[in-house]
């Protein structure tokens, strides 16, 4: 197995695009083909240019070769069979391949008797020829072609022989690997296994390959199977975007492959990289990461129980199958009532808290935590509040600011051309304290908790000028005992950032601009305290 060679085909740009809440602009798909060029991915799929413009402007400036310079990849342009009754020669979307400038092209075509005569709408005999011409036609102009038998699973399942007759088809007319698809993601890893047996006594020549989907949450084991079951070229998505839920995930394909099965399918350093192109992807196509996505998630290798923190001081293969430096992501340790003391210490040592807690400071502080989250909090996605916890439970802190008082006082304003529309305007009026300093402010804001955050900045920064690089990046909040209706309890989490680094804080209250508040106040102290030295007490 080791010996063996993997291709890996990427089909985010095409078949990823298919996800629900993706729309990639051209500027979009050659960042990304660029990002899976360093990760060493061997074939770009670009799209499919004879469907839309978008996709035939992306091969137009890939074909310049000023924009998009692949070092490791080849980009595939998408495309299918010619159409039933023409000539190959005539068909619109197999000149829109020749002329779209790609040297390597896949085309899609039937494998499911079902489809072909009922979607297709044409005989079976024909949907050969479609295939075995097409083939001919775009090697004959000098391409590489593969061949994606599309529905091959399933037309496995319903007349084995035509299925494999399709496949059959393709290989004589010369294409390079039969892409044998799992397009509706039903089958298990035990029909994949079977059915590639099948093929490779029908075709002991020919080589394969396998793109499956995620319907039935098992496209990676069954990509993994296809790899032992003898396939060539494996292809997915990253993050596993795709239609329905998805296709197999790339990247828990490419970590797999050469951590478990021992392939070098990308270098060492390539791998290294998994984490960052992950999320880098997810940015450029404005999806959130999912944090639990295996390897590359911010809680792939996050830790909360008490024993297995304990453990992995000791021994961090502990509670990892693999380090997570390999796919370039970190290990983390959480904070919750779950937590044992050494999840305390190694979480403040892990912030660079540099004022070491004893014994007995330490499990005070563990109590504080679980009483703290008996009342909403949660500081798994707040490490700022739970250093100022910390902070605030040795002798002699003071806090750098106190709220002493504030009011705020919402309307709606008429547009000045005194037009019908009106817009919510808030004020807010704050009192804060600065050791023995009062000051009272205000500030107007598009809402209470805007107007709130401007109001105690500008008194704060009247004493710490600095904190005016202090800016607001994301405000969530949740609804915590949704039973209890307008009464309920709610967690606000904030993120903020000065430019260089960023800092996440809680808060929890039945009052939702006290919960704000709460998040808040963390968000400016934990920055002022690290900033003021003197103010750390």
């Amino acid at each position: 197995m080791p010996s063996r060679t993997i291709d890996l085909y990427d089909t985010t740009l095409r078949d990823g695009a298919g996800m629900e809440g993706i729309s990639f602009s051209v500027e979009d798909k050659i960042k990304i083909a660029r990002k899976l060029d360093e990760l060493g991915v061997h074939y770009i799929e670009g799209g499919f240019p004879g469907s839309n413009k978008k996709d035939a402007e992306f091969f137009a400036r890939a074909a310049l070769r000023r924009e998009l310079v692949l070092q490791n990849a080849t980009l595939v342009a998408f495309g299918s069979t010619r159409r039933a009754g023409t000539r190959p020669e005539d068909d619109a979307n197999l000149k829109a391949l020749l002329a779209c400038g790609a040297k390597a092209v896949t085309l899609v075509g039937k494998a499911w008797d079902r489809q072909v005569e009922e979607v297709l709408e044409t005989s079976l005999e024909e949907n050969l020829a479609m295939i075995a011409d097409s083939i001919a036609y775009l090697k004959g102009e000098g391409l590489a072609v593969f061949f994606d038998a599309e529905h091959f699973f399933d037309g496995f399942r319903s007349n084995e022989d035509y299925a494999l007759q399709c496949v059959r088809a393709a290989a004589r007319a010369g294409a390079e690997v039969s892409v044998l698809c799992d397009t509706n993601g039903g089958t298990l890893p035990d029909g994949i296994w079977t059915a590639i047996q099948a093929l490779k006594r029908a075709a002991p020549e020919h080589d394969l390959g396998i793109h499956v989907h995620n319907d039935a949450d098992v496209a990676v084991a069954n990509t993994l199977i296809a790899v032992q079951a003898g396939v060539r070229q494996v292809q997915g998505c990253a993050n596993g975007y795709g239609e329905r839920c998805g296709n197999a995930n790339l990247f828990s394909v490419i970590a797999d492959l050469k951590l478990k099965l021992g392939i070098d399918c990308v270098r060492d350093d390539q791998l290294a990289r998994l984490t960052e192109t992950a999320l880098y992807i997810a940015e450029v196509a404005n999806m959130l990461p999912n944090p639990q996505q295996p390897y590359v998630g911010v809680s792939a290798f996050a830790h909360k129980a008490g024993l297995h923190v304990a453990a992995i001081t000791k021994s961090p293969e502990s509670y990892h199958h693999v380090l997570p430096e390999v796919v370039g992501n970190d290990r983390r340790f959480l904070v919750s009532e779950f937590s044992g003391r050494r999840n305390i210490s190694v979480k403040l040592r892990e912030q660079g808290f540099d004022m070491p807690l004893s014994d007995e400071e330490t499990r005070a502080l563990l109590e504080r935590v679980k009483a703290m989250e008996a009342r909403g909090y949660q500081y798994e996605g707040a490490e700022a509040s739970f250093e100022l916890l910390a902070r605030r439970s040795l002798p002699g802190y003071r806090a750098p600011f106190e709220l002493e008082d504030f009011l705020i006082v919402e309307r709606r304003r008429q547009e000045s051309d005194g037009g019908e529309q009106r817009e919510m305007l808030a004020e807010a009026m704050v009192k804060v304290r600065v050791n023995d300093r009062l000051l009272h402010t205000a500030s107007e804001g598009n809402g209470p908790v805007n107007a709130l955050d401007q109001a105690t900045r500008k008194a704060l920064v009247e004493v710490y000028p600095a904190l005016a690089r202090v800016r607001l990046l994301d405000y969530k909040v949740r609804i915590l005992d949704t039973g209890t209706g307008t009464g309920a309890s709610v967690r606000v989490l904030i993120e903020l950032t000065d430019g260089e680094h960023t800092w996440r804080t809680v808060g929890s209250s039945t009052d939702i601009i006290e919960a704000s508040w709460l998040a808040l106040a963390d968000g400016l102290e934990f920055w002022l305290v690290k900033h003021y030295p003197a103010l750390a007490g």
